[in-house]
């Protein structure tokens, strides 16, 4: 089933209104999940609003928070987030981040005591609006254990995220929005809502044997990090740059609350740069690289950003696919609030529009 994006965040939004939220960060939230659908990331989409809606019944998730700092100078803030939702703090955050680039040229925010930031390339995306260069590191110190280290056989690390993104003028931004695993868990979870296995080589049992049922993964198993050691050792910086410099210190064993940290750093190409010459190499390089003689006949070299770009265009024209288990869950979500059961009848029924 495909549903028009627009009739779904305005439907994801009446349900974070029903849940508690104020209005604007009810549309906030449900703007970032129908997003991360829109480039394709539904693991990071609308698949995830009976977990936040949950957080919020349990206390987890706390409405309305707005950003304070506990330390600030002229580039640098640590931030803490309340526990408020990921996607309101994120935006709170990189407007501070922005502030600080555009006055000293380079900034840098180290964001802790947050609900699920979301999609990494959202705050990428939103730098790059304003001409910013930017590089992320997110990290999970609460409910992390996930990934198993490079040799090992068990859960020690969190699915930390890195992302990054140069703005090109004139063209969508080239992004790079990562997961330094194999996959990311929502992946997993969009395996399972499908009932579909995942591909060879992501993931391991509880025992640490391969498995491509994703089933083994929540029974105890763990993501395998990305290209071995490599995936391995990014894993690790991640975690130490979001975890250490937010003060909520990195990965640990007994915390049951799902809580992301975030070090976020912005550059202003501006100052150091002949701003012509600048965006010249940027769009020479980029269509160097794309030029490569495809390997497949018939396909081409594809930037960092190009797949969310298309994917992004293709879906406002086509909706956004949404398997059953997952449009239950949205449905089961908001009639328990009470929404009316004939309103999810409606946008479902009209698929795209």
């Amino acid at each position: 089933m495909r549903i028009g994006p627009e009739p779904l965040e305005q439907l994801v939004t009446r349900i974070f209104e029903a849940a508690g939220c104020p209005p604007g960060e009810a549309a906030c939230v449900a703007r970032h999940l129908v997003s991360a659908n829109l480039c394709g990331h539904d693991s990071h989409g609308v698949i995830r609003v009976a977990q936040y809606v949950s957080g919020l019944k349990d206390g987890t998730i706390h409405v309305g928070q707005q950003i304070t700092t506990t330390f600030e100078s002229e580039t640098v803030a640590v931030i803490d987030g309340h526990m408020g939702f990921g996607q309101s703090i994120g935006e709170q955050a990189m407007v501070l981040l922005a502030k600080k680039a555009r006055r000293s040229g380079l900034g840098l925010i180290a964001l802790g005591n947050t609900y699920h930031v979301g999609r990494g390339g959202d705050w990428a995306e939103q730098l790059a609006e304003e001409g910013l260069i930017s590089i992320h590191f997110v990290s999970t110190t609460g409910r992390g254990l996930l990934a198993v280290p490079f040799g090992g056989t068990d859960r020690r690390l969190s699915l930390c995220v890195i992302a990054a993104c140069v703005p090109v003028e004139g063209r969508p931004p080239i992004l790079l929005d990562c997961a330094t695993t194999v996959t990311a868990e929502g992946k997993l979870r969009v395996a399972k809502n499908k009932g579909v296995a995942v591909p060879p080589g992501q993931i391991v049992d509880k025992q640490g044997n391969p498995t491509i049922d994703p089933n083994d993964f929540y029974d105890g198993g763990a993501v395998l990090t990305m290209g071995a050691h490599k995936g391995f050792g990014l894993n690790v910086i991640a975690d130490l740059l979001a975890g250490v410099l937010s003060g909520m210190g990195c990965t640990k064993p007994g915390v049951d609350t799902l809580v992301n940290t975030m070090t976020s750093i912005a550059i202003d190409p501006g100052p150091m740069t002949d701003r012509e010459a600048y965006v010249a190499e940027v769009k020479r390089f980029s269509d160097w690289v794309r030029g490569s003689p495809p390997r497949d006949p018939g396909g081409e070299v594809q930037m960092p950003g190009d797949f969310e770009h298309r994917t992004r265009a293709e879906r406002r024209r086509g909706g956004i696919p949404t398997d059953d288990e997952t449009w239950r869950q949205i449905v089961e979500t908001g009639v328990l609030l009470g929404l009316p059961r004939g309103d999810f009848d409606e946008v479902s029924s009209g698929r795209v529009g």
